[in-house]
């Protein structure tokens, strides 16, 4: 019984301790520097995406965090906005994770009704995709997936080294 149970947590894509991606796991690094997103999987650069981040420093947190919750047409509970809603800001996914002790429902990449928003220093802490490009990384991305948030003028090939992404 032990033994499965060792199984069952060390298997699991959300254990967290020693995890820093596995090589060839999905990882996602984003970097507030450039407002750039990179999805790294089977060790190599998958894509590289704009993103919108914070409207200052503090409000992206940065860090080394874990997608806890994924969502289709996210309902936005601030104004009460359906998913789906042209109005909704978070567009037509959501990809939340534990940054700051909280459980993946207020921190998240996300789309975006405002495209316009996108490459800019706008967000309230949040991390806004173009809706395509936010659906194409929803379905890469499991839960349990590493996200990486950084401001830094390292390049993605030298973050995913330094985490394990990369080959």
């Amino acid at each position: 019984m032990r033994l499965i149970l060792a199984i069952i947590l060390f298997a699991s894509p959300i254990w967290p301790l020693g995890r820093n991606p596995i090589p060839g796991d999905p990882f996602v690094i984003v970097n507030k520097e450039n407002n750039q997103l990179a999805f790294i999987s089977d060790g190599e650069i998958q894509g590289t995406f704009p993103v919108a981040t914070g409207k200052n420093t503090e409000l992206t947190p940065e860090g080394l965090f874990n997608v806890t919750v994924k969502a289709k047409n996210p309902y936005y509970r601030k104004k009460n906005i359906p998913g789906g809603d042209p109005r909704n800001p978070l567009g037509s996914r959501w990809i939340g994770f534990d940054a700051e002790g909280t459980d993946g429902r207020i921190y998240g990449i996300h789309g975006t009704n405002q495209p316009s928003s996108i490459g800019k220093y706008i967000s309230n802490g949040c991390i806004r995709m173009h809706n395509n490009n936010v659906e194409y990384l929803f379905d890469k991305v499991p839960i349990g997936t590493r996200v990486l948030v950084v401001k830094t003028k390292r390049s993605f090939e030298q973050l995913g080294k330094e985490y394990g992404a990369l080959r």
